[in-house]
């Protein structure tokens, strides 16, 4: 029987074909990686959550409060200009820009709108009445019926509330401490403010318990400032107490310069009005409330119902004293009102 003898392979003869083959096992899972790597990259993105943003201020006067949201955000895991994006309307201090501001901020159809203060809701839930609104900072919304109540809210408007009507009796208590002596005192106040008239009988209320005199001037607008503090002075004012108003905060920077060149005591509101330059400043902290605000974002970007998220208010109220202008103006504060000062501007 004739057997078929096997082919003698020469050692090292079959190495090109294994070497081939590794080099096509090796293509075609490279090709197959980069397939995938293609497959997830042309997966569309998803895309980001958008913010309407809506406040009275001009952006250089409010851009710390945005800053303050921002890192309220971030500290909830919220990354701007990734997963969320912030639709920004700034009306400069003007209210009757509010509105079309906040038509135009509907249009972009945001999926749910910051907005301060008081008018500036008004004019976001006008333009936008199925949309949640998160007030950052404002007067009483029960009040202005925005909700039922401030532990149960019962519609798309929640956040925080900065009831500051009784702040005017506060800050002349607080001047008079600092500056005994004064006599006659003007009120610079906004006659476009919602709570115009509560302020107004707070301030009254508070000089009528006090022997001092009491000059009141009122503006709309910003150009109207300097010619309400040119009056002032003309009716012998010496001191200057600038009640609670967004737009007049966008105007601090004029208001506390054209005052320091009467030689003027100031008060204001918030404390960037003592970080101009103003001798004191008292009231709530309105950079926290909007870092607070992100918590209200937060929860209902998480499903929450804004009629279910209870309204907070302010727990703490900041004094702070102008170290430098008390010493300008040749005023000497009293300890009892240093140790009170949450912080000294040196």
């Amino acid at each position: 029987m004739n057997r078929r003898r096997k082919p003698v392979i020469a050692p090292g003869a079959d190495e090109p074909r294994r070497s081939m083959r590794r080099v096509l096992l090796l293509a075609a899972g490279a090709w197959l990686t980069l397939a995938r790597a293609g497959a997830v990259c042309a997966q569309p993105k998803q895309p980001a959550i958008l913010i309407g943003w809506l406040l009275v201020q001009s952006r250089e006067s409010g851009g710390h409060y945005l800053a303050a949201f921002k890192e309220g955000l971030e500290a909830l895991g919220w990354k701007d200009g990734s997963q969320i994006l912030i639709e920004e309307r700034w009306a400069d201090g003007q209210y009757d820009r509010l509105g079309p501001l906040a038509e135009d901020l509907a249009a972009r159809k945001p999926t749910l709108i910051v907005a301060a203060p008081s008018q500036s809701v008004a004019a976001a839930k006008s333009a936008a009445p199925t949309i949640p609104i998160v007030l950052a900072d404002g007067a009483d919304p029960v009040a202005a019926g925005f909700a039922t109540s401030l532990a149960q809210p019962g519609g798309l408007i929640t956040g925080l509330s900065n009831v500051a009507t009784d702040i005017s009796e506060k800050s002349l208590e607080l001047l008079l401490a600092a500056v005994p002596k004064l006599k006659r005192i003007g009120f610079l106040t906004d006659s476009g403010h919602m709570y115009r008239a509560a302020f107004m009988q707070a301030a009254h209320r508070s000089v009528a318990q006090r022997s001092v005199e009491a000059r009141f001037a009122e503006v709309a607008r910003p150009e109207e400032i300097e010619p309400a503090i040119s009056r002032l002075a003309k009716e012998g004012a010496r001191a200057l107490v600038v009640m609670s108003s967004p737009m007049l905060s966008s105007e601090r920077r004029r208001i506390v310069k054209l005052a320091l060149s009467h030689r003027w005591a100031v008060i204001g509101p918030q404390r960037e009005f003592a970080e101009e330059g103003a001798l004191l400043s008292y009231g709530a902290d309105a950079s926290a409330n909007f870092r607070r605000a992100a918590y209200y974002v937060d929860r209902i970007l998480k499903g929450a119902k804004p009629a279910d998220i209870p309204i907070e208010q302010p727990t703490k109220f900041e004094l702070v004293i102008n170290g430098k202008t008390a010493t300008t103006l040749g005023v000497k504060i009293p300890n009892s009102i240093l140790v009170r000062a949450d912080k000294v501007i040196k």
